[in-house]
C-alpha cells in the first residue's frame, strides 16, 4: 500500500526512518494532524485502488478484495479448502494485531488444530497481509519474552476485519492503541522498502511486563521506539528504553512516536517525534 507521504504526494525522504536527536533541527511543513486525522488515515487503509477512486465504496472493496483473496490468491496453498472457516481465521488473526501471538488461542477461537492454524498463519505472511515481529533477545538475559508480535500490514483492511464502521469509533475502541501501534509499524517498513531495504526491527519485552514497540539494530547500535497516543510526551513514556542496557550493546537516540506536533527533545538522547512524519 502506500505511504502517507505518498498519499500527500511528498517526496519520499532519502532515507529510512530512524530515531536521532538530529531528527528535531529540521524543519518539516507538514500539516499538523489531529487525532481522528491520523484515525481516518488508519481505517481507510493504504490500498492505491481505495485511496486514488474516492467514489468507490470502502465496504464493497474489502468485502471484494477478501474474497479474491481467498478465493484465487491462495485457495490451494497449504490445503486451505473451507473457505469460511479461513475467512474467520483472517478476523481472528486482525483483532490480534499488535500482540503476542499465541497459536493455540488461534486455533480455539477458529476451531483448528493448532497445526493446520501455523500453516494458515503462513500462508497470510507469505501472501503478504501480515508480518511477524521477532523479540531482540541475548542469552546474556534470560527473563526476555521469545514469543513474536504479529501485525497486518494494511490498517483499513484490519479495521474492516473487526467491524469498526467509523474512524471515530475505532479511536475510541479497545483497539485504538494496537491500530495506532501497527499503523506506526507499517510506516516504517515502507520507509525501508522505498529505499530498496528491509527494516532490521524488532520488540522487547521481558516477564516483569517491561516492553519498548519497536527496537532498530543499525551497525551494532539498538535505537528504541515506542508509540503512544498522546500529544504530552515525557520521560514516562521511555522508562523502559534503559533496559537495552543490560544487552551489552551500544543504545543509540531513542524516540517516542505520539501526535506532538513537532520533533522535540525530551530528554537528552530520546525526541517526541510525530507519528505522521514517519
Amino acid at each position: 500500500g502506500f505511504s502517507y507521504k505518498e498519499t500527500m504526494q511528498k517526496p519520499i525522504d532519502s532515507k529510512p526512518f530512524l530515531p536521532s536527536m538530529d531528527l528535531a533541527k529540521y524543519d518539516k511543513d507538514s500539516k499538523e494532524l489531529s487525532v481522528i486525522d491520523i484515525y481516518k488515515i488508519i481505517w481507510d487503509g493504504s490500498f492505491p485502488k481505495l485511496l486514488t477512486d474516492p467514489k468507490r465504496d470502502r465496504k464493497s472493496f474489502y468485502r471484494s478484495y477478501l474474497q479474491t483473496y481467498i478465493e484465487r490468491d491462495i485457495k490451494d496453498f497449504q490445503g486451505i479448502s473451507n473457505e469460511l472457516k479461513f475467512y474467520d481465521f483472517i478476523r481472528a488473526v486482525s483483532a490480534r494485531t499488535a500482540n503476542l501471538l499465541n497459536y493455540n488461542e488461534l486455533a480455539k477461537d477458529v476451531d483448528i488444530d493448532v497445526r493446520t492454524a501455523k500453516l494458515w498463519l503462513s500462508a497470510l505472511e507469505r501472501s503478504g497481509m501480515v508480518k511477524l515481529l521477532e523479540p531482540y533477545y541475548a542469552n546474556i538475559t534470560k527473563r526476555i519474552i521469545k514469543t513474536p508480535k504479529i501485525y497486518f500490514l494494511d490498517t483499513g483492511l484490519c479495521a474492516y476485519l473487526t467491524a469498526w464502521d467509523s474512524p471515530e469509533s475505532l479511536m475510541n475502541g479497545a483497539m485504538n492503541g494496537a491500530i495506532l501501534e501497527t499503523y506506526v509499524f507499517t510506516e516504517i517498513l515502507k520507509s525501508y522498502w522505498h529505499n530498496g531495504d528491509e527494516a532490521n526491527i524488532f520488540f522487547y519485552r521481558d516477564t516483569d511486563q517491561r516492553e519498548i514497540d519497536f527496537v532498530i539494530e543499525k551497525n551494532m547500535t539498538l535505537y528504541p521506539m515506542d508509540v503512544k497516543k498522546t500529544a504530552s510526551p515525557s520521560k514516562a513514556d521511555m522508562r523502559a528504553f534503559k533496559q537495552l542496557q543490560k544487552l551489552n550493546k551500544k543504545v543509540g537516540d531513542g524516540a517516542v512516536i505520539c501526535l506532538y506536533p513537532t520533533p522535540i527533545p525530551i530528554d537528552t538522547n530520546v525526541l517526541s517525534f510525530p507519528v505522521w512524519e514517519i
